[in-house]
């Protein structure tokens, strides 16, 4: 009951996605105009998983996109500081970044975040773009790589590489961020739809949210798992994944009697992930996002059955 309840509000979370919405042609210019991507990311100090994650991601939109501006900004505003400093390159946050196409004269824009789930840093990315509203012919946002049901499953099948080989007494377990929004119910679905039709023997816990590790350890214990594979499900590796997944969680996995290899690869480093973000763009270019209060005016004017 509790497996269906989680997936049942999800679903509902997903009833205005683009994927319900109209066919759109909005994105097919008149002469003069411009088109661009904008891929927001919370970003990362980690140079190196950097340019594994948010760095492959920008080219492979740069490769499917060739008639788009493909471009990339930063939300954590402390992020971009120290890397100015310490590397001398300069990210724009998403406000920044916008005012530049608009400046540079471009008229149709998506924005494509490469958070995980529906959750704050999603919701303040829409309230900062729709700032900006009046400045574009054409300014949409498209949707988290989580959202539908069908992403949830197919999330799970890229992953298939680090649970399809464990044996009985051995486990897969992904660690995310974790919020307090009620996004957080992402991680309790991408589990059921994973142990549903992939494989029992992966768990996933959060840094600050719940399923807690203490959750998972129990989770672990009762069906014997001796053996754990340990890995971010976060798109970048950063800090979180270096400090309090391969250190602090991993000694206290080991304290409690498991034997734990920790991987530093971000979400951001699988090639089916990053097709996914694709797809979301491609969908969000061809459709509008459903307008339910426009549906309802229409149901009680009778304009619909």
């Amino acid at each position: 009951m509790k497996k269906m309840l989680v997936v049942l509000v999800m679903l509902m979370m997903g009833i205005s996605l683009l994927a319900n919405g109209e066919k759109s042609e909005d994105f097919k210019l008149k002469k003069g105009e411009k088109k661009a991507i904008l891929l927001v990311s919370f970003g990362t100090t980690f140079k190196e998983t950097r340019g594994k994650t948010i760095g492959a991601l920008e080219k492979e939109f740069k490769n499917d996109f060739k008639d788009y501006e493909v471009r990339t900004a930063f939300t954590s505003r402390i992020i971009m500081r120290r890397i100015k400093e310490n590397e001398g390159i300069v990210f724009h946050n998403p406000s920044e970044a916008l005012d530049l196409l608009k400046k540079e004269g471009y008229t149709h824009v998506l924005v494509q975040g490469t958070h995980v789930m529906n959750g704050l840093e999603s919701e303040t990315l829409k309230k900062e773009v729709a700032l900006h509203k009046g400045d574009f012919k054409v300014l949409r946002v498209s949707t988290p790589l989580l959202t539908t049901l069908e992403d949830y499953k197919a999330v799970a099948e890229a992953l298939a590489p680090t649970y399809k080989s464990v044996k009985k007494n051995e486990a897969t377990v992904f660690i995310g961020h974790g919020t307090h929004h009620p996004g957080n119910s992402t991680y309790s679905m991408i589990e059921n739809v994973t142990h549903e039709f992939y494989s029992e023997n992966v768990f996933f816990g959060t840094v600050e949210g719940y399923p807690t590790l203490d959750s998972v350890i129990r989770q672990l214990k009762t069906k014997k798992i001796k053996h754990i594979n340990l890995y971010p499900f976060m798109i970048v590796a950063g800090d979180h994944a270096h400090n309090d997944i391969a250190v602090d969680m991993k000694e206290e996995l080991e304290k409690n009697g498991f034997t734990v290899r920790a991987h530093m690869v971000g979400l951001g480093e699988n090639k089916e992930v990053r097709k996914l973000y694709v797809n979301h763009a491609k969908l969000a270019i061809t459709h509008k996002e459903e307008n339910m209060l426009a549906k309802k005016k229409e149901y009680a004017n009778g304009m619909q059955p």
